[in-house]
């Protein structure tokens, strides 16, 4: 287990925060115990609160270009087929995977192959779960083409604490199945669009791992 990236510099400067004003609370009221003692155990448990959001597992990756690997750990919220007009413009079957707080938020590709298509959309801050978050939220749009020529869409997407979308993909970029393409802070949603004909292997409340649960298999 390592810790993210995105969030060193914020633990960085969280741990000093923190450590200036419990150091302050103890100078100025030297007499109050107990006061000391609850900062002290609060200031803990929020730093170990921040501290496992950025955790970032490391394990192997079984490649299988059959299958369609799920892109975030959380739960399975969508399973439905559906009109992906943005890129695709054609019906696709549509699997949502929503990210509590709770979860591991490093995002990994579904599938491997080239980046046909990567646009960053602006928007608003809807509860993830929400019908219209998919198209009216802050989001990213990135299309993977794999060697046989399929294509898959898959959308970050911001909820009401997560604000902060990071894609590190872009157009012509070479990305193998399970290999990190972004994250997400504090709480989100991650949709993914298949051909019709691929097989869905998760059921709407399943729990998903990044990188690790098969959520579909490509014909």
């Amino acid at each position: 287990m390592t810790i993210h990236k995105e969030g060193r510099t914020l633990l960085f400067v969280l741990l000093i925060v923190l450590f200036a004003l419990n150091w302050a609370l103890t100078y100025f009221f030297s007499e109050a115990q107990g006061i000391q003692n609850i900062a002290i155990g609060s200031s803990l448990l929020f730093y170990l609160i921040i501290l496992q959001f950025f955790r970032s597992p490391v394990f192997t990756i079984i490649k299988n270009e059959k299958h369609v690997l799920a892109p975030a750990d959380g739960k399975v919220v969508v399973i439905e087929e559906t009109l992906e007009p943005e890129y695709l413009k054609s019906r696709r079957k549509q699997v949502s995977i929503f990210m509590s707080p709770l979860n591991v938020h490093v995002n990994r590709m579904p599938v491997g192959g080239s980046i046909s298509y990567f646009k960053y959309h602006p928007g608003k801050y809807l509860v993830a779960w929400h019908p219209k978050s998919s198209t009216e939220n802050e989001r990213t749009t990135v299309v993977a083409k794999m060697k046989n020529g399929t294509e898959v869409l898959f959308r970050q997407i911001a909820g009401a604490l997560a604000r902060r979308i990071k894609c590190y993909v872009k157009e012509g970029l070479s990305l193998e199945q399970g290999q990190e393409f972004g994250f997400i802070k504090f709480g989100s949603r991650v949709d993914i669009f298949l051909p019709l004909d691929a097989t869905v292997k998760v059921a709407i409340g399943d729990i998903t791992k990044g990188g690790r649960t098969v959520i579909a298999e490509i014909k």
